[in-house]
């Protein structure tokens, strides 16, 4: 691609060029009136004039051909046909003319008829480089064209030249090969102004008018020649004469261009039909003005052409018009589960929020599903489609007329309620979680998700549906984050709650900076108050925001679907702490596991390789799960569990006592230990209910072969009644705080050494 610097010279030839045709052109005129006599003076005139004008022209193309790569082919074609044409005014006038009988058809015949060629390869060319993919309506739209002007062109231009019929077989012919190369070259312009469109561009208009100025010449040469009268030189000569100074303009504007801005002012629909409208009414006015036997056959061929090619385009218009608007409506669709995508709901919220008054205020619904990724991860993407699929026949029943159920993306749906206040969207809110708690069937089981619903209204606080998206965005994360199940916006400047991309975008750095360590806290045997264990605990050492617990981190990671890896480096990160005593201190480390991790075949492995790289047995490490993340998948979970457990690692069953717990379930799980949750262990000493509670669940676990852990043990006096009740080991407060491994490291080894004693 040359630079702008490198074609300036070739602008400044075409310039000079282009004036030189000027001057050329007004020299000519002067002799078109009183032209002095003698040869000489009719040598200069039609013959170095006239070439003149038409070299300098070509030398203007070819200087466009060198600046314009796209359009090479149309300028370097355009300078050929002017080449021919004055290799034919050369062989006419100083052979031809000369003759005592001049041939008809000539050699300059040869030469002149060759001028068309190349410029229809200028014209096809042209039309090359602005359209890259042609639509059958543009193919139709360039065929209303040409018919249309076939069908005039012949009724005016070919009709005189039908009845030169006199002369040899080669005259005749050659007499009609002109007009009809005309009436070719009006076609192909015609059908190229059918399929650009009327349009504001330089070089098609001066390209267009000089053809249009050839053809006139043509015309009336052809009138003048039928009766003798044409002279060589006169006025006539002047309109071929000024097509060849329009084509030169035509190519040296070739590479100016129309601003958008400029385009963008006339209506789009008028430009494309204008055309293709003229000529179909003219099509129409030659089979009126000529029916009967007044006009040629081939023109009222040519006019039922277009008339035809117009209906066809009718025909496409329309199907076009409807492949349209169902393109739209998949566009506003989502394809998944059908429902309204998050496009067509951010149209219909414009409606709505602008329509909402403080009277009459609007709402919306964000809902986010919980666990839908360990769906994924457990069943496949399969079983997670079909619970999507799901989510709108439970949904759509309980919406009224104008309500709008959407599909955002992933597991993210919305609900639009027009003419909704706060208090109605929370009860609704309170509906839809009741809704979607119940089970789904899906895969042959029966899975039961969660939902997190954040609840905001517009105008008040959300004044814009960004606004409004924003702030549901906002309630929906702190329903998430403490899993309330339905959470309404309230405004809160000093939140940081609303940086919820930011914080998961952070915590993808977070594990990369290694800013995620682990605090360990104890774990003691009731019995005489020696460490048995110690559990690791997530936290986040921000670099702004200080030390962050898991209640922050853990739901920032699984909306970001960093729950495996950021379990993966607890794991690390537990096992480098371990390795720092487990030479002098047999304690394990115990790690939560989340439902990906348990979901995960390749687990067994990765713990295995991780023990491994330490120089670590199994049984330093035990793996802790709540019940629930066996609930998508429970076979494959207890197939991770045993394959585990067969390496030698212990697994642990955490806040036993809350969500699915089961004897059925228990029964069947794969566990070394159960650790009671810490809202039945805390009143035991005050409530004999909670109490029975835990001795019977203590004999259970024993019978099982399980030890028990109680957590949340906050003073002696609650440890000494878990103790009574049969429970084994003691973690909490009693015990010890969570602590950074170094100071944990510093604990152990007084325990050792008989500095403190533990014993509950």
């Amino acid at each position: 691609m040359r630079s702008n610097a490198e074609r300036e010279p070739d602008r400044r030839g075409s310039r000079w060029t282009l004036g030189s045709i000027g001057l050329v052109l007004a020299l000519f005129a002067t002799g078109v009136g009183p032209r002095p006599d003698g040869e000489a003076w009719a040598l200069a005139y039609d013959l170095v004039l006239y070439n003149a004008v038409c070299l300098l022209a070509a030398v203007v193309c070819v200087l466009a051909a060198r600046r314009n790569r796209a359009e090479r082919l149309a300028w370097t074609s355009l300078a050929v046909a002017f080449v021919l044409n004055t290799v034919g005014n050369l062989v006419y006038t100083l052979v031809i003319a000369r003759l005592t009988y001049e041939p008809y058809p000539s050699l300059a015949d040869f030469f002149y008829l060759g001028y068309f060629v190349p410029l229809y390869v200028a014209l096809i060319a042209l039309i090359r480089t602005r359209v890259q993919r042609f639509h059958a309506s543009m193919w139709l739209d360039g065929g209303i064209g040409a018919l249309g002007a076939t069908a005039v062109a012949v009724a005016v231009l070919l009709e005189p030249a039908l009845r030169l019929t006199e002369g040899s077989l080669a005259a005749v012919v050659t007499n009609l090969a002109y007009p009809v190369a005309d009436v070719v070259l009006l076609a192909v312009l015609v059908a190229v102004s059918a399929i650009l469109g009327v349009r504001r561009d330089p070089a098609l208009l001066l390209l267009g008018g000089g053809i249009v100025a050839n053809l006139v010449g043509d015309i009336v040469y052809l009138d003048l020649a039928t009766v003798g009268d044409y002279v060589e030189g006169g006025p006539l000569d002047l309109t071929w004469l000024s097509g060849m100074l329009l084509m030169a303009l035509a190519a040296h504007r070739s590479d100016r261009t129309v601003p958008p801005s400029r385009e963008a002012d006339t209506q789009v629909g008028w430009r494309v039909l204008a055309v293709p409208l003229v000529c179909n009414l003219a099509s129409l006015f030659v089979l009126g003005l000529g029916w009967g036997d007044r006009m040629s056959p081939w023109a009222a061929w040519a006019a039922i052409g277009c008339v035809l090619a117009a209906l066809a385009r009718t025909a496409v218009t329309f199907r076009e018009v409807r492949t349209i608007r169902e393109v739209k409506l998949e566009a506003r669709t989502d394809e998944l589960t059908g429902l309204p995508n998050r496009r067509a709901l951010l149209e219909a919220a414009r409606d709505v929020v602008a329509a909402a008054t403080t009277a009459r205020p609007a709402a919306l619904l964000l809902l986010d599903l919980d666990g839908f990724k360990e769906v994924n991860d457990s069943l496949g993407h399969s079983a997670g489609d079909e619970l999507l699929r799901q989510v709108g026949p439970r949904l759509t029943p309980a919406l009224r007329p104008g309500e709008v159920l959407a599909r955002l993306g992933g597991d993210e749906f919305a609900v639009l309620l027009p003419g909704t206040d706060l208090e109605t969207a929370a009860d609704f809110a309170g509906v839809v979680d009741g809704l979607l708690r119940q089970p789904f069937p899906v895969g042959g089981i029966r899975l039961h998700v969660g939902v997190s619903i954040g609840v905001s209204t517009a105008p008040v606080p959300a004044d814009d549906v960004q606004e409004l998206l924003r702030c549901a965005d906002v309630a929906m994360y702190a329903a998430k984050s403490g899993r309330t199940g339905v959470q309404v916006y309230v405004p809160d400047p000093g939140s940081d709650s609303g940086d919820r991309l930011r914080t998961m975008e952070e915590l993808r750095t977070a594990l990369v900076e290694d800013e995620l360590i682990v605090h360990l806290q104890p774990q003691v045997a009731m019995d005489d108050g020696r460490p048995v264990g110690v559990e690791a605990l997530l936290r986040w050492q921000h670099p702004t925001r200080g030390l962050l617990s898991p209640a922050f981190v853990l739901p920032a990671a699984e909306q970001a679907g960093l729950l495996r890896p950021l379990t993966d480096a607890v794991l690390d990160r537990s096992l480098d702490a371990v390795a720092l005593w487990w030479a002098e201190h047999r304690v394990p480390v115990s790690v939560n596991l989340s439902a990906a991790n348990v979901a995960d075949l390749d687990l067994p492995a990765k713990v295995a390789a991780a023990l491994g790289r330490r120089g670590l047995p199994p049984q330093a490490l035990t793996l802790e799960l709540v019940e629930d993340t066996l609930m998508a998948d429970p076979e494959r979970g207890r197939r991770v569990l045993g394959e585990l457990r067969r390496l030698g690692v212990r697994t642990s069953i955490d806040d036993y006592g809350t969500g699915y717990s089961s004897l059925a379930y228990l029964r069947h799980l794969p566990a070394d230990e159960l650790k009671l949750d810490r809202s039945l262990t805390a009143d035991v000493d005050r409530d004999e209910r909670a109490a029975a509670i835990v001795r019977h669940t203590a004999a259970l676990a024993h019978d099982l072969g399980l030890s028990l852990v109680a957590e949340g043990v906050e003073d002696l006096a609650t440890g000494r009644r878990l103790a009574d009740l049969g429970c084994d080991v003691a973690q909490g407060y009693a015990i010890a705080r969570p602590m950074p491994v170094a100071d944990f490291v510093g604990w152990l080894a007084g325990t050792r050494t008989g500095g403190s004693s533990h014993r509950v």
